[in-house]
């Protein structure tokens, strides 16, 4: 609990600072200063249930640290919401700075945090996630399930596109790759590379696979455990195009791990799954493009 409640808050700090650069950014709608007084209000309030939220809670005096921290929280997501309406809304794409930021405030937070947690209960890395365990087996285990996966999960979206577009259903491309089409220099692809091969598989298997599923598992309710954990993964990326796909991997990521008893394996999968994506989506057309200019220098067919 304590964990996904700081979780939440640095996104929401993270949402935050997104707000703050629209402002400035673009046509103000209030007051500079009012613009950041509730800014800093905003802060300050979601500072301090993060303080309260991370220290140690004791059954003496329980109550009294909850009614201050929900206390907190709510008027850190008042004021958040009045920045968020004065910062006005950008009909502009997503963009890679945007999408790092809102990177860190939860993948980057989550391995903070992870580690925090660890700490906490008096636990490492390696025996908390069996890292020792037939690590180079794990990671080839993790990279072919990968590539197994991948057609899979490309015909899973396309077909959850037909339906939607038959039903009349709208829908997005993922905020990532909206902002990888409107990247246009190789360092902000780069930069997104990094956090969709190294960053996001990494925090989302520790958070998903390495913590919340054994924990539920550990509390009686092992198809809880599986089922929920699967659907919270899919959900929180927030596109209905992705959601079956993203389900069918949170299952056969969860398999994994159960196999191997090695985290490695479905963060091994996870990178391996995005690498592949990302090289299908950027990499592959640029080869093909370059191929094709090539072959009509040569005078090709």
């Amino acid at each position: 609990m304590r964990l996904g409640l700081s979780l939440f808050i640095c996104q929401f700090l993270g949402t935050l600072g997104l707000a703050v650069a629209r402002y400035f950014s673009g046509q103000p709608q209030v007051n500079v200063w009012l613009f950041c007084a509730l800014t800093a209000g905003s802060v300050a309030s979601s500072g301090a249930a993060l303080f309260l939220v991370r220290k140690p809670w004791m059954l003496e005096g329980f109550s009294h640290r909850a009614f201050y921290l929900i206390g907190f929280v709510y008027v850190g997501l008042i004021l958040g919401a009045f920045v968020a309406h004065y910062a006005g809304t950008s009909g502009a794409a997503p963009t890679a700075a945007r999408t790092v930021v809102a990177a860190l405030s939860f993948q980057g937070a989550a391995l903070v945090l992870v580690h925090r947690f660890l700490r906490d209960h008096e636990s490492g890395w390696v025996a908390g996630f069996g890292l020792s365990t037939n690590g180079p087996r794990a990671v080839i285990y993790g990279v072919l399930i990968a590539g197994a996966f991948l057609p899979v999960g490309q015909i899973l979206q396309s077909v959850s596109a037909e339906i939607m577009t038959h039903l009349h259903v709208s829908f997005e491309s993922q905020v990532a790759v909206q902002a990888l089409k409107s990247s246009v220099s190789w360092f902000d692809r780069s930069v997104m590379g990094v956090v969709a091969i190294g960053l996001a598989p990494v925090a989302e298997e520790l958070l998903f696979r390495g913590l919340l599923y054994p924990a539920v598992k550990a509390a009686g309710f092992p198809r809880l455990a599986l089922w929920g954990t699967a659907l919270f993964f899919a959900l929180i990326h927030f596109n209905l195009a992705t959601f079956l796909p993203l389900l069918l991997l949170a299952l056969v990521l969860t398999w994994l791990y159960e196999k191997t008893g090695n985290l490695l394996a479905p963060i091994a999968a996870h990178a391996a799954f995005n690498a592949l994506q990302f090289a299908i989506f950027y990499l592959l057309p640029v080869a093909t493009e370059k191929y094709e200019w090539l072959r009509r220098l040569g005078g090709g067919g």
